[in-house]
Order: structure tokens, then sequence, then C-alpha cells
């Protein structure tokens, strides 16, 4: 049963991943990996909120858990993808884009998941 969490909330979170990539390409453009940051950023916060929800405020089962946290949101956030497009970026000889696309994804996820454990307290 838990690999079929773990397969079923993977399937949905990597194709949720490549519909968001797909979208932020065409909206702005190839050159920057806009869609991995947006991914990124936004997937620390859904997994901040729902792990704090989960553990203080809410019964949430392990299969829940282990569908939401590992499989779907596993799925979805894209750090290997966040690190050879990093390498890229570097590699093209383009230092400030990937000075901020580092600090975007790891500033911002960390800001992203504090607001999600706040958000998760506050409810």
């Amino acid at each position: 049963m838990k690999y079929l969490l773990l397969g079923l909330g993977g399937f949905i979170g990597v194709n949720l991943r490549y519909l968001v990539q797909t979208w932020a390409a065409g909206r702005w453009g190839p050159d920057f990996p806009y869609g991995t940051l947006l991914i990124n950023v936004v997937g620390s916060f859904i997994l901040a909120l729902f792990v704090t929800l989960a553990t203080t405020r809410l019964i949430v089962s392990p299969n829940l858990r282990l569908f939401v946290a590992v499989g779907l949101l596993g799925g979805f956030t894209t750090f290997s993808s966040f690190t050879v497009e990093t390498l890229n970026l570097l590699q093209g000889g383009r230092w400030l884009p990937s000075a901020l696309y580092l600090l975007g994804n790891v500033v911002l996820g960390l800001l992203a998941a504090m607001a999600g454990i706040i958000l998760a307290r506050a409810l």
C-alpha cells in the first residue's frame, strides 16, 4: 500500500511539476529556470505547512503523510533539477543569473517554509 501511495503521489507531483515548468517557460521564456524556482519555493511552503499541521494541529494518517510529503511533494519539487540548472548557468558564464537563481531557491525556499510554519501555527 505504501508503494502505491508513493507512486500515485509521485505521478501527480511530477505531472504538476511538468505543467508548471512548461507554463513558466511559456510565460517568462526559457532563458532562466523560473519554473523550477517557483516550484521549489511553492513546494517549500506547502511541505512546511503540511508537516506542521500534520504534526501539531491535525490528525493525519501516516499513509496521507507519505502520499503528500514524500510522494506528491517529492515528485513536485525539483532539487536535482535546481542543481543541474545552476551548473548550466555557471558553465554558460552567466554568473549573475546563477547567483540570483541559487540565492532565490535557497532564501525564498527558506522564507516560504517559514511562512508555511507560521500559517500552520496560526490556524
